[in-house]
């Protein structure tokens, strides 16, 4: 028999023992943590500068999809419409025109690409989306390629149908295009347009067709694609723009007057002679092929040019790029040719860079640059 002693001696050994085995598990549980606060990170800042255009535009009933009437939409019900912004980026709106791209001057051109410019400057502002009729919207997407100095994204957007449509397209091109302004990734890439899933170079791209919704297209392609609100990139331009760009707009009220003359067969002189007639800097010669001339056409404007007008070759044909010296002898002329540039960009492009004197040698290396 144990006596009193041995009996508590045993109960004491036993209590340690428990003690022992439970005492790693007591030492290893964490102590109690206080519950982290979540880590709120800032959405990037899109503004929005609405110009007008069918992607404002409203038609008659469901199935009016070519015929409508163009910016009738106010950009704060454009964007009221599509709270799926909200998900990208902190987005707010300035209707800075409400008209059909068509009817763009100038002197419209000049007021948005001063405004796009201020814009870029403040360090709230991530990214630039201007809302425009696709009639001239390649136009203006290589104004402000050539002059707004800033890396922060600027993309171009429009649509093809109007809201009011069935598959109209105008909200997602919309939120793709704030999915791209709102992305580090676009930074520097120039001035870009989106469209149909598509991120164009507002340098390259053109509109093609005029009664489908996929109508903007580059001969060179696209820079990349958006996808579900993700932009994959696949190329990135190397012609000069924006930040790396001699012109800017904060400099520019005026642009200098340009205009283009159409060939084709049966063209008289006679065109060519009223534009000159009109006080241009620079006549932009829309050629058949590879930016031809007619021949009775020729005499015209090397009398042009004689008188200090600018000739620029271009072609009317949509692909390709004019050739120096083949068709006409450009340096024999002092003409210059319009590279990969169609009729309507290389206006822009003589109209930006003849706001300062240039020679047909300057005025060459620009075309080959910009």
């Amino acid at each position: 028999m144990f006596s009193h002693l041995k009996l508590k001696r045993l109960l004491a050994g036993a209590a340690f023992a428990a003690w022992a085995i439970a005492a790693p598990a007591q030492q290893l549980a964490p102590a109690a943590q206080p519950a982290q606060q979540a880590v709120v990170v800032a959405k990037p800042q899109v503004v929005v500068l609405a110009t007008g255009g069918t992607i404002a535009g409203a038609g008659a009933s469901a199935t009016n999809s070519a015929s409508y009437a163009a910016a009738k939409v106010p950009v704060d019900k454009l964007l009221a419409g599509l709270p799926e912004l909200g998900n990208v980026a902190t987005v707010r709106g300035e209707q800075v025109f409400q008209i059909a791209s068509e009817s763009f001057t100038n002197a419209q051109l000049l007021a948005l690409g001063k405004r796009v410019s201020a814009l870029a400057k403040q360090p709230d502002v991530n990214g630039i989306v201007i809302t425009h009729g696709t009639d001239t919207l390649e136009e203006t997407a290589y104004f402000l390629n050539l002059v707004v100095r800033t890396s922060k994204p600027i993309v171009v957007v429009g649509s093809m149908r109007p809201g009011t449509s069935l598959s109209a397209d105008g909200a997602l091109n919309l939120l793709d295009a704030v999915t791209v302004a709102a992305s580090p990734e676009s930074a520097g890439k120039g001035v870009l347009v989106t469209m149909s899933d598509e991120i164009q170079s507002g340098r390259d791209v053109t509109k093609g067709v005029n009664i489908k919704t996929q109508a903007f297209r580059s001969q060179w392609g696209p820079l990349g694609m958006v996808v579900e609100g993700k932009s994959y990139w696949f190329r990135a331009p190397v012609k000069r723009h924006t930040a790396q760009s001699e012109f800017n707009i904060d400099e520019i009220d005026t642009l200098a007057p340009v205009e283009i003359v159409y060939g084709y067969g049966n063209v008289p002189r006679s065109t060519v002679e009223a534009v000159g007639r009109s006080g241009v800097k620079a006549l932009i010669h829309a050629g058949t092929g590879n930016g031809s001339v007619a021949d009775r056409v020729v005499p015209a404007l090397q009398e042009l040019r004689g008188q200090g007008v600018h000739v620029v070759r271009s072609s009317r044909v949509a692909d390709g790029f004019v050739l120096r010296n083949a068709e006409q002898p450009d340096d024999k002329y002092d003409w210059v040719v319009a590279h990969d540039l169609n009729p309507q960009k290389a206006r822009i492009l003589a109209a930006v860079a003849l706001t300062r004197p240039q020679s047909s040698q300057e005025l060459q290396r620009i075309f080959w640059q910009y």
